[in-house]
């Protein structure tokens, strides 16, 4: 189970309050996003803006880092590094969407200088965003990118699991929704031609516990979820 932006209930995603209260429910994965800061900081944030989460018309790339460190997002919570995670969290695995190019360089700096590389994925939008982290940091997890998700589900719907072996030869993972260009990524067919490419299939983003127990018992190996104190009761139910 990958609790995505932590778990938000009673704090605001992607803070340390968020990811604290995940792991206490008994997570063992936290989804985050990361944008760079006016001074080149990794900062954990989904949106590359702060009109959602503290209403006002600014870019994450136009603060500093201190700046953002002063945000007040309630809680007591305020943007935070992806550096202070890894070192708040050192037992936490992290999957970590890395949202923009100047987010680059600053996400390997703070895998490397955390030594994490070992409890770390790399998921991307953007595939040459993805693979220069990847490249850079040795000993990282990835997940397959949006060209190669398509491709390989597309291969995998038509029973051409040698094509999706080979798209997903290089990644650990798939990160993907229900449906993709209204194929099923859940389908038995689906999820064993994966499994054929020895990845992982992790599912985003799922919050209904019906559909959590469909998905696990579909072979689904993680789902991604805003409710992981749910996600955890179904399955320890299970």
């Amino acid at each position: 189970m990958l609790a995505h932006r932590g778990l938000a209930v009673g704090a605001p995603e992607n803070t340390l309050l968020a990811f604290a209260k995940a792991l206490g429910a008994g997570a063992t994965h936290l989804e985050t996003d990361v944008h760079a800061s006016a001074d080149g900081v990794a900062i954990l944030s989904h949106d590359p803006d702060l009109t959602r989460l503290a209403r006002r018309g600014v870019r994450i790339d136009q603060l500093t880092a201190a700046e953002l460190g002063r945000v007040d997002l309630g809680e007591g919570q305020s943007y935070t590094t992806l550096a202070a995670a890894l070192d708040t969290f050192p037992e936490a695995r992290f999957n970590i969407d890395v949202k923009a190019a100047a987010a680059v360089a600053p996400t390997i700096k703070a895998i490397r200088d955390a030594r994490a590389e070992g409890r770390v994925l790399i998921g991307s939008f953007s595939a040459s965003r993805r693979l220069a982290v990847v490249r850079a940091v040795p000993g990282v997890s990835t997940s397959v990118s949006a060209r190669g998700a398509v491709i390989a589900t597309w291969a995998a719907t038509v029973g051409m699991a040698w094509i999706t072996r080979r798209v997903l030869r290089s990644v650990h993972a798939v990160q993907l929704p229900e449906r993709i260009l209204g194929a099923s990524t859940t389908s038995r067919r689906v999820v064993a031609a994966f499994h054929s490419a020895e990845v992982e299939v992790h599912i985003w983003t799922v919050n209904d516990p019906a559909t959590m127990r469909r998905l696990v018992a579909a072979g689904v190996d993680g789902i991604v979820t805003d409710r992981a104190d749910i996600a955890l009761e179904v399955l320890a139910s299970r």
